[in-house]
């Protein structure tokens, strides 16, 4: 995407109009319910029970206000074609139970551009070739039929997510700006050698550099994740997850997003902070076909904290 393509759409998400105050427990009772005669009796969520996450594409930063006119700092995460292409369950010795995951591929690409290995496992999941697949560990209530697509419906505002991706790239660094050490001294008695390292060794015993000295070297564009990032809005209509503060990565990267280890849904229903909250998560995904029943519309998650603006109680 170019820098004039980007910017538009920037723009455009900027000039969209406000967000509906909806209550996400009612979109999914809605969806839900349009779609309990076409389907199974689906499994119910627990407390022990993980979800899969989403491959998102990281499309850039802006800002949003919340109901009481604070500036959010978020990033613009849109799922970008994301179907399940594989199940899996891998029987492990008692008293494990089975490894399971489900295997999303996201990104639609052309057939020439993809190898033939590749394009028989996609066709044998009866999905278009796609650019990325990956594998998210669930437990074994939580594995989604193939062929299944994704959507952003599949978070709620309000809960708090994981995101893994591959961070900035910054090239070779110096021991300040890799390990923030503090250098030499920037006035006297140092000739030329005020961001050195200093020493890096001890004597003639051991008369070696320990394995793992903190020393200058590459810095950036290795695996990262970032947690607890807070949902704050969802759009079906462009399939855009809004999470508030920075995500690793450049712009138009793919990021795997998931349910927040530390702050998950669980977590998130007996906290202090959200009490009265309903944080129900679709389950065990949500999918295409919910937001069909639900439309193309833009859902904001509650109000966090008490309001800047007003007088404090005395």
């Amino acid at each position: 995407m170019s820098l004039i393509s980007h910017r538009l759409t920037c723009l455009k998400l900027a000039l969209r109009p406000q967000a509906r105050e909806i209550h996400f427990s009612n979109v999914l009772k809605t969806a839900a319910t349009a779609t309990s005669g076409a389907t199974s009796a689906s499994p119910e969520w627990t407390p022990e029970s993980r979800r899969t996450g989403l491959i998102a594409r990281k499309r850039g930063m802006t800002a949003m206000w919340d109901q009481n006119g604070v500036k959010i700092p978020v990033t613009v995460l849109q799922v970008e074609d994301c179907q399940v292409t594989a199940n899996v369950i891998t029987p492990r010795p008692e008293p494990l139970s089975p490894y399971c995951a489900v295997q999303l591929a996201a990104s639609n690409k052309s057939e020439k551009n993809t190898t033939k290995q590749m394009l028989g496992h996609f066709q044998k999941a009866g999905v278009p070739p796609k650019r990325i697949v990956k594998e998210f560990p669930v437990t074994q209530d939580a594995l989604v039929p193939i062929g299944t697509e994704l959507s952003a419906l599949h978070f709620v505002p309000g809960q708090y997510v994981d995101v893994v991706a591959n961070s900035l790239g910054k090239g070779y660094a110096g021991t300040m700006k890799r390990w923030n050490f503090k250098g030499l001294r920037a006035s006297h008695g140092v000739s030329i050698s005020h961001r050195s390292a200093g020493s890096t060794g001890q004597h003639q015993d051991p008369g070696r550099v320990f394995k793992g000295k903190k020393m200058a070297g590459r810095l950036g564009g290795e695996r990262t994740t970032v947690q607890n990032l807070l949902v704050i809005r969802i759009d079906t209509g462009l399939n855009l997850i809004f999470v508030k503060g920075a995500v690793p990565g450049v712009d138009d990267a793919h990021v795997l997003v998931s349910d927040a280890k530390k702050k998950g849904p669980q977590a998130m229903r007996t906290s202090k902070g959200v009490k009265g909250v309903d944080l129900t998560v679709p389950f065990p995904a949500g999918t295409k076909d919910m937001e069909a029943k639900v439309g193309a519309i833009a859902i904001d998650g509650p109000a966090w904290g008490r309001n800047p603006f007003a007088a404090r109680d005395k």
